[in-house]
């Protein structure tokens, strides 16, 4: 990243201020020259002096500004700093005047009277008992939280922690704090356990410490949450807990039973074992759980004859439906709820289309969400229809401390008569939780996804839990239609979701295998088809940055992702004299780079001709056009959403010459180059190969061995997530009777 510098002068104003979590825009005086800052300053006030370190970016709207990563406060110390901080309302009740008032009597010494000796404050003309003790009130209150911001500063926690401590415990956090620091790792703090436990370990908090031992089970929970798992059984989590925390079991049970008592953590029994939840992530299940099951009471059971409509539907589409097509959708358009499913060719797309348009030849306004921006993008090119991701549709926001916060929920419903919700296997139960919660009780949901793809990044096993527990009428598309029977690669899909090869002899169709027994030749090979061989073939002329991804299963070795860019990045994109690049922690990106968002940035800027809007999703692939050091910026042009990234922000990138599987959900590519061997067992399994082989639209390659495709399409190992949430649903609404469906 851009190298450290150091500016320092004197605050002269300050252009705003985010009173939640610290962060500040100032101009800073500097050797003559007022330079724009930002950085999470705390209570700066203007007259302050300021030692910033970080570098200088430009930013799209405000132009070049001091992008600070760390700094040194010090209070104005000089008569003429110390009238300018006063009259900058930083103290409620002074407000210019009586500033000047106040520094003609106490010169340089004002703020250490201030702080120490209020009483004398009287001394200054005009200045009533009143009036003194409301000013050394709010005094008091400043130098309590700057006092605050330093103690934390001290041990290296960043000022905007310091000032959501002191928001919860006023004067007392330090006391607070010092007790217990591992309060600081609550949500509404935020601190990571590992950054606590070095804080602790200076504060001398012994091993066994409950407090400790209880915030080390809610770090484990919230681990494990972010692999997958809503809940872990108590039996494992005690395990784990004792080994991670190097304590006995007895210390752990009474920390644990603590948790339960004060209700940070919730237990639930299934099938008489114990399991063990975050208390967000039983309430998330817990609510998928009653909502269905109201919604199945609420909703009642349309008798209406949909064939007259469906068959209109039909005629204007120009497609004729299959018998389970029209079950779907019969049952979307007579029903509260329907989970519609299936592999590609199956006609799911066309289903979708057709139950839209009956919705909306009935007068309803339907809604369509997806769980990324790239998802969204692409039920949109299929159905012509305006999808929004799930965040955008809830209009996601941010409060004090960071957390989402959904602008619709139970107070403010959506406005929609239909939802409809695709690739919803890549759905986990918190943001589901959220999307129920934003529905009118009569709002018919549709539920679109393949329930044989990989699961959801965050908690839970959404999709095949809610199938599995009968809860809502299911219509599984089972039939590939006589067109799709044409490619390999659908045929070839079908038969890994049912446990038989698939046809690795072919040399004619849209389905290819390489033979490759080791990593070298292998990555050699794959590099070759991007950079050389598919582009210059006549039939299919790829460019090799647009059109073609190579997919692997692993980040790491010879074949993964990160070994793959590299060496993909050197041959389609090498250095060259005038080309600019920048290092991040991981990759040297450079002009023309294909490269992929990493996490969700809501707040970044973009433009599409005169169309603007914000936000950049995980999962966004885009390519850099420009990186200027000396502005601090690069542009990125993501599918025509022109962005300009600070340099700072490049660590939300990465290279996305090859991606993983689990990045690759919910998109497709024109072909997709699959490199199957080197990777860890773990990562040898039916539907990691299946979600893979079904990213690709004309064109798909497997380099490797057959023993490894083999091994993957026999091993029917479903990602095991531990969740109670099938068990809360074939409790909370019972099963659907046979025939519920249509």
């Amino acid at each position: 990243m851009a190298d450290t510098e150091k500016i320092e002068g004197t605050v002269d104003t300050v252009r705003y201020r985010n009173e939640d979590n610290g962060y500040a825009v100032l101009f800073l005086e500097s050797d003559g020259e007022l330079v724009t800052v930002t950085g999470d300053f705390g209570d700066i006030e203007e007259g302050e002096g300021l030692t910033a370190y970080g570098h200088y970016a430009s930013h799209p709207r405000y132009g070049l500004q001091f992008i600070t990563e760390s700094f040194e406060r010090k209070l104005p110390d000089t008569a003429d700093s110390i009238r300018r901080y006063l009259s900058s309302g930083v103290i409620k009740g002074i407000g210019e005047a009586l500033a000047n008032r106040i520094v003609d009597v106490f010169g340089a010494r004002t703020l250490t009277i201030m702080e120490h000796e209020p009483e004398r404050l009287l001394e200054v003309r005009g200045m009533t008992e009143r009036k003194c003790e409301e000013v050394a009130r709010e005094a008091k209150q400043i130098f309590s939280l700057r006092s605050a911001i330093a103690y934390f500063d001290g041990y290296g926690i960043r000022s905007r922690y310091a000032m959501r401590a002191y928001r919860i415990w006023g004067e007392q956090c330090q006391e607070v704090v010092a007790e217990n620091p591992y309060l600081m790792c609550r949500d509404t703090i935020g601190l990571g356990f590992r950054q606590v436990e070095d804080f602790a370990r200076e504060l001398h908090i012994p091993l066994n410490a409950p407090c400790r031992i209880q915030a080390g089970i809610e770090h484990l929970l919230s681990f494990n949450a972010n692999e997958g798992h809503s809940c872990l059984p108590l039996d494992r989590l005690s395990d784990k807990a004792c080994d991670f925390l190097g304590i006995g079991e007895s210390e752990f049970y009474r920390s644990y039973n603590a948790g339960l008592e004060e209700g940070t953590i919730v237990e639930y029994v299934k099938g008489g074992r114990e399991f063990v939840y975050l208390k967000e992530y039983y309430d998330a299940e817990d609510y998928i759980a009653t909502r269905i099951g109201v919604m199945r009471d609420f909703g009642i059971r349309d008798t209406r004859d949909y064939s007259e409509l469906i068959e209109e539907t039909e005629k204007h589409s120009g497609m004729q439906y299959a018998e389970l097509q029209k079950e779907a959708i019969r049952a979307a358009l007579s029903r509260g709820m329907l989970i519609l499913t299936g592999g590609p060719g199956t006609g799911k797309t066309t289903t979708l289309n057709a139950i839209i348009a009956c919705f909306e030849k009935l007068g309803n306004q339907v809604l369509i969400a997806a769980p990324t921006g790239r998802a969204a993008k692409r039920v949109s090119d299929l159905t012509g229809y305006e999808a929004k991701t799930i965040h955008r549709l809830l209009e996601v926001q941010f409060d004090a401390f960071g957390n989402q916060v959904f602008t619709h929920h139970e107070e403010n419903p959506l406005d929609c008569d239909v939802l409809i919700v695709d690739e919803m296997s890549m759905v986990d139960v918190l943001l589901f939780s959220h999307l129920l919660r934003a529905l009118r009780l009569g709002c018919k949901v549709v539920l679109v996804g393949d329930s044989d793809q990989l699961p959801s990044v965050g908690a839970g096993h959404l999709l095949a839990h809610l199938i599995a527990s009968k809860c809502m009428p299911v219509v599984a598309l089972r039939e590939i239609f006589r067109q799709a029977q044409q490619s390999l690669i659908v045929t070839n899909a079908h038969r890994i979701v049912h446990g038989e090869m698939p046809d690795l002899r072919q040399k004619n169709n849209d389905f290819f295998f390489f033979y490759r027994p080791d990593p070298d030749s292998a990555s050699q090979l794959v590099t070759d088809l991007v950079v050389r061989r598919l582009p210059a073939a006549p039939q299919y002329r790829f460019d090799p940055i647009r059109d073609i991804q190579v997919i692997c299963p692993s980040r790491i070795g010879n074949v993964g992702v990160e070994a793959m860019n590299k060496l993909l990045q050197s041959r389609l994109n090498p250095p060259a004299a005038g080309k600019a690049q920048m290092k991040s922690k991981l990759y040297e990106f450079r002009e023309g780079d294909k490269v992929m968002q990493t996490k969700n940035n809501y707040d970044i800027q973009w433009r599409r001709g005169e169309e603007s809007g914000q936000g950049i999703f995980n999962g966004d692939i885009g390519r850099i056009e420009t990186i200027n050091r000396k502005s601090g910026e690069a542009v990125i042009d993501f599918d025509g959403r022109i962005t300009v990234y600070p340099l700072m922000m490049l660590d939300q990138l990465e290279l996305a010459y090859a991606v993983t599987v689990h990045k690759s959900q919910g998109s497709e590519f024109e072909a997709v180059i699959l490199p199957l061997l080197g990777h860890s067992d773990k990562l040898s399994y039916r539907n990691l190969l299946y979600t893979a082989v079904t990213r690709a639209k004309r064109l798909l390659i497997i380099v490797g061995t057959p023993e490894r495709v083999l091994e993957m399409v026999q091993n029917n190992r479903r990602t095991n997530r531990y969740s109670c949430l099938r068990d809360m649903l074939e409790k909370t609404a019972k099963p659907e009777e046979p025939g519920d469906a249509s």
